[in-house]
């Protein structure tokens, strides 16, 4: 439901907010209460879990049932305060809301990372002879991360953090090369474009976003999707930095394990170059 947001008209967000909001409860409503509930009709309600892929309402309510049930019990330990923040939380509740989403966050986008995407964008990265990274706002720090840990394993990696530079470089790109470009809604007209570029030049795409149907997933080779729990208050900066963060990181690891004696030795030499050593040591 999270990952179709974006493509739902506002009655049909209306219902999937319901869900995620309160998905024992709404789980249990009539078709018709759901649509009273969220002031809209039954025909919307339909229409929404038709798009979502179900055939009947009540195999929906069963799955959402299931599934916070589940979560309810996978996650006993984490704090009862979570969900978006209010104008009236104490410090501690915001504490404990920023906690629980960012665990929550990551634990869903490790249940929802398709294998076989990322398997494959290990291989792309991995045999590339140059990586270019773009991303806007917070996912540009994303980015940058990744940047940093590539060229840590001897990688060439580049972050582009200007969107025209970013544009200019994707159209010098070629075959031998990746571009991955990170965006949590996958609707940021330059990230989009960046891509677009790149994959005209030649060059393999990689999209990093929590909305695989967005444009950024529709134009790039692979998707590597994320299962943010973004907040209203902080957009771009509690869930889906974690997430994005979560999914860099399985990606580097991937790529400096398909190189594993090349990968350590080149994590020793940096870390000995940025680390001072005594004169004993020397």
């Amino acid at each position: 439901m999270r990952a179709a947001l974006p493509s739902l008209r506002p009655s049909e967000r209306r219902i999937a907010q319901a869900f995620l909001d309160n998905p024992a409860d709404s789980a249990r409503l009539s078709m018709a209460d759901l649509a009273e509930r969220c002031g809209t009709s039954p025909t919307s309600v339909v229409r929404f879990y038709r798009r979502i892929g179900y055939a009947h309402y009540r195999d929906l309510r069963i799955d959402v049932a299931r599934e916070a049930t589940r979560e309810k019990l996978a996650h006993a330990d984490l704090p009862a305060v979570s969900g978006d923040i209010d104008r009236d939380d104490t410090l501690e509740q915001i504490i404990s809301k920023v906690a629980t989403n960012g665990t929550l966050s990551i634990a869903d986008t490790m249940n929802a990372l398709d294998r076989r995407a990322l398997a494959r964008a290990v291989e792309l990265v991995a045999g590339a002879r140059r990586v270019d990274g773009f991303g806007v706002g917070a996912s540009s720090f994303v980015s940058l991360d990744l940047q940093h840990k590539l060229v840590r394993i001897g990688r060439t990696a580049l972050n582009w953090r200007d969107s025209h530079a970013a544009r200019t470089a994707a159209a010098t790109l070629d075959g031998s090369c990746v571009a991955i470009a990170i965006s949590h809604s996958g609707t940021t007209i330059d990230t989009v474009e960046f891509v677009a570029i790149a994959r005209q030049a030649g060059a393999t795409t990689i999209a990093i976003t929590n909305h695989e149907r967005s444009p950024l997933g529709e134009v790039a080779d692979v998707v590597l999707t994320t299962a943010a729990r973004e907040t209203r208050f902080r957009s771009g900066a509690l869930g889906s930095r974690i997430a994005q963060l979560m999914v860099v990181d399985c990606l580097f690891t991937g790529v400096a394990q398909s190189s594993y004696d090349a990968s350590m030795a080149a994590l020793r030499n940096t870390y000995a170059a940025v680390h001072y050593r005594t004169v004993d040591e020397t």
